[in-house]
């Protein structure tokens, strides 16, 4: 899209002004039934039809235009071929200008703004954080003033001008959580205005609201269009009479034929010009909402409507070309002259996007209730752990089996924490970058896998460290003259495998929307891992070689062999450890295995019935640090992944389900 040349520079204003322009649109895409077949829903296939034919309208500066029509009338269908949300679902046909230019998905992301029914908000972030994140994602910096004179502002002062265009200044302070139905729309108009769009498409903006608020909502983006000069496009339900005077043009939808389109000034005479005047007293929205609505009360009615409203689209298509083309007064209800938007200064800077994404996530990290689940969900498992496993704790035979067993139940007890906190602290995150992509295209998933990363290091690496810290030395595990090298080993591992876990579960919340089915599908997926590399439930030595082979590319099987091998190697307290005998006495072992009494010589026999080719492996070996490594390089390998898993497309019934 182009500008004046003297507007480049922001020192001259724009004079003509924008005009948006549908010329001929017809959709073809999926209908959904109200009843939907056992088979469609098996295989998610729906049946196509025409959806929207030949929809032609004009809405120009300081204009806003209500779209209206009965469910199935394809208004909220039109508002996604706008903007560009139906490219994966069906053809579209005809041309959409605006300014001249063809309105593809680009120009619309850069230079419009879209606000669905339900917008994804942050929990923890206060409006005024949320709108600040917000702008330093999509506002160039500095940002221009509207005056012309070549002065610029701070993000604060349009965080605080769009705050007040939204009535949302005394909430400047509320996290999102706590606002209201009402707040929260306005909130998620804010989100799209702060960004200064020249064309901004609502779906249904007082969906679930009070007639007060209704109005206080339209009135709102009333003011906008005329106070910036901006185009507003919205589809509402039912209309109420005390929104008339704030819209300047509306379009009347049947079953996706144009009934009428046009100045509200000219929609009475031009009903009463043929045939249908509004009565006196009566709701004209409401009333021509009516007649373009088919009546299935009874079989003649819906005949008898079926053939009215198709006079009424085949008239207007005679008769209404003035009607969609007048302009009226638009350009003296301006109040000066139409400024430059704020997109048209571009996007902002790639590093700018990347810290407000690492300070939006720290921020809503840092809440009371996600910091007590992180902080304090695995320490109180350990917790729990250490009183079931304590008492159990001897210097037998049995300290051999029991050790063994504290390592298996901290590898299950991250393979089933990781999941639930990921999904819990994850999920809003996951949902606002769908939002951001289908809109704006801000950011991409790289960016998201990275910054969660690096705002979730810190946190998870000190959950996983207090309890491992609880069960290290609480149980008690092998204290030497190594014991710190030993503990910092300890977690080391256990964090290596929960991030593991943690980029696990964030890959399956890729394409499963529900966090608790997304935890479940972790857990699940990540249980036979667990299983068939732990060697506590089964030994190595034993094992086919295909199944020791394919341990190799399994996460659960390093971890295991370095929690072993750091407990178990040259322990001189398993040194022939004694037996409990029958009458409860503890007898000592001798040198050599007795069955059923003496069943290891040492922590190193221990090891070799568990793990393969590990007698000649000296502690500390370069072996042993390699092996530690695997870990991590598997942790890195899934973040890796999970980088590419997020930038490739996905479906459009799977993107269906994130959108709204």
């Amino acid at each position: 899209m182009s500008y004046d040349a003297d507007d480049h520079n922001g020192n001259g204003p724009i004079t003509m002004p924008h005009v948006l322009e549908l010329m001929g649109v017809s959709h073809n895409g999926p209908i959904v039934p109200k009843r939907p077949s056992v088979w469609s829903r098996i295989t998610n296939k729906t049946p196509t039809g025409l959806i929207l034919k030949d929809v032609s309208f004009e809405v120009h500066s300081s204009e806003m235009m209500a779209i209206l029509g009965s469910k199935g009338s394809g208004k909220k269908t039109l508002l996604e071929v706008i903007g560009h949300r139906m490219s994966s679902q069906g053809t579209t046909r005809g041309q959409i200008l605006l300014n001249d230019v063809p309105l593809t998905q680009r120009l619309f992301q850069e230079q419009c703004g879209y606000v669905s029914k339900r917008t994804e908000m942050i929990d923890g972030l206060t409006v005024r954080q949320t709108l600040t994140y917000m702008a330093r994602m999509t506002i160039r910096q500095p940002i221009p003033r509207r005056m012309g004179d070549g002065s610029w502002m701070p993000i604060r002062i349009r965080v605080k001008q769009v705050m007040a265009d939204v009535a949302l200044s005394t909430s400047a302070n509320c996290e999102v959580q706590h606002l209201n139905n009402a707040e929260r729309k306005r909130l998620a108009i804010a989100l799209q205005l702060i960004r200064d769009p020249l064309l901004l498409v609502l779906d249904d903006p007082c969906h679930e609201l009070c007639p007060l608020d209704t109005y206080f909502i339209i009135s709102m983006l009333s003011n906008h269009v005329k106070k910036y000069q901006r185009i507003v496009l919205f589809t509402m339900d039912k209309p109420r009479s005390d929104i008339f005077p704030f819209l300047d043009r509306v379009t009347f939808l049947c079953l996706g034929d144009v009934v009428y389109t046009g100045s509200t000034r000219m929609m009475m005479e031009y009903f009463s010009s043929i045939g249908f005047p509004c009565p006196e007293l009566e709701n004209p929205l409401m009333y021509y909402l009516c007649l373009s609505t088919v009546d299935r009360r009874t079989r003649d009615r819906f005949i008898e409507s079926s053939a009215q409203i198709a006079a009424l689209v085949d008239k207007f298509k005679l008769e209404g070309h003035e009607y969609r083309k007048y302009m009226g007064n638009s350009m003296a209800k301006m109040n000066g002259p139409i400024s430059i938007p704020l997109t048209a200064y571009g996007k902002a800077s790639t590093c700018s996007i990347l810290w407000a994404l690492i300070c939006r996530q720290m921020v809503a990290n840092f809440t009371a209730k996600k910091l007590t689940i992180r902080l304090g969900l695995f320490p109180v498992i350990c917790l729990i752990l250490y009183t079931f496993m304590m008492p159990s704790v001897d210097e037998t035979q049995n300290s051999f089996q029991t050790t063994s067993s504290i390592m298996l139940a901290m590898l299950i007890a991250i393979t089933y924490c990781g999941p639930a906190i990921t999904t819990i602290h994850f999920e809003q995150h996951r949902n606002r970058f769908y939002e951001d992509s289908s809109r704006l295209s801000i950011y991409r998933g790289p960016s998201l896998i990275v910054t969660n990363l690096i705002s979730n290091v810190i946190l998870s690496a000190l959950t996983v460290s207090i309890g491992g810290s609880i069960t290290y030395w609480s149980t008690p595990l092998r204290m030497d003259d190594y014991w710190l090298q030993r503990w910092i080993i300890f977690c080391g591992v256990l964090w290596g495998v929960y991030t593991f876990v943690e980029q696990f579960t964030i890959a399956v919340m890729c394409v499963v929307k529900s966090s608790f089915d997304a935890a479940l599908i972790s857990i699940y997926l990540l249980t036979p891992l667990l299983i068939a590399g732990s060697t506590t439930l089964r030994s190595m030595l034993a094992a086919s070689n295909a199944l020791y082979y394919a341990n190799w590319l399994n996460i659960y099987y390093w971890a295991s062999w370095v929690l072993h091998f750091n407990e178990f190697q040259f322990n001189s307290e398993m040194v022939r450890v004694p037996y409990m005998a029958a009458n409860n006495t503890i007898e000592l072992c001798n040198a050599n295995i007795v069955a059923g009494k003496c069943m290891f010589l040492s922590g190193n026999h221990f090891l070799d019935q568990r793990l393969r080719d590990i007698k000649d492996i000296p502690e500390w070996s370069l072996i042993f640090w390699k092996n530690f490594a695997f870990i991590f390089i598997f942790a890195l390998s899934s973040h890796l992944i999970n980088t590419v898993i997020y930038v490739i497309p996905l479906p459009a019934s799977l993107k269906a389900k994130f959108r709204d």
